[in-house]
């Protein structure tokens, strides 16, 4: 068989067929089917990691199905993580900007976000970046421990208009 395969600890990564595995964990391309379990998840995550800024920009949940319909969907490939045989992350990625990266509540610290770094990597092994908002502690975390770097701070486009912080990973640092 020509495929690439990668194996740390209980991951395997087959890249020919681009299907990822953690534990029981697949990434895969984002389906139709995806969309509610998606968009709940992606307002669950939300909500936990910035619940004043959730509350105060007021958006229904409605709404958010929108934007990522109409928006997240248009110009991003998103890919989700499963676990245990349902979906329990996504990334929307365009190029080498990380658009979204959100992983549900009950599945953070498992693995699946790294993971979806992971894959992102091989979209794009030379760059990545993204923007995440200053209140996003955890988030900040996150992409700092996994190699990316503060390049500015700065405010978010409308309708945010909130305190960003925008990241750059290099993979010759």
């Amino acid at each position: 068989m020509n495929c690439l395969t990668f194996r740390y600890g209980v991951i395997e990564i087959i890249l020919a067929e681009r299907r990822y595995y953690l534990r029981d964990s697949l990434i895969r391309p984002y389906k139709p089917d995806d969309f509610e379990i998606v968009t709940t998840l992606w307002r669950r995550a939300r909500e936990q990691a910035f619940p004043e800024f959730q509350r105060a920009k007021g958006h229904t949940f409605e709404e958010d199905q929108a934007y990522f319909r109409d928006v997240i969907l248009v110009n991003n490939d998103v890919w989700v993580a499963e676990a245990e045989g349902e979906a329990a992350a996504f990334m929307a990625i365009a190029g080498d900007f990380i658009d979204q990266l959100y992983v549900d509540p009950a599945y953070q610290r498992s693995g699946l976000g790294k993971a979806l770094l992971d894959h992102a990597r091989t979209l794009s092994p030379e760059h990545l970046w993204l923007f995440t908002l200053q209140i996003n502690t955890n988030g900040r975390a996150f992409y700092e421990k996994n190699g990316f770097r503060v390049v500015k701070l700065g405010i978010s486009p409308p309708p945010e208009s909130e305190p960003d912080v925008e990241y750059h990973w290099d993979a010759l640092e």
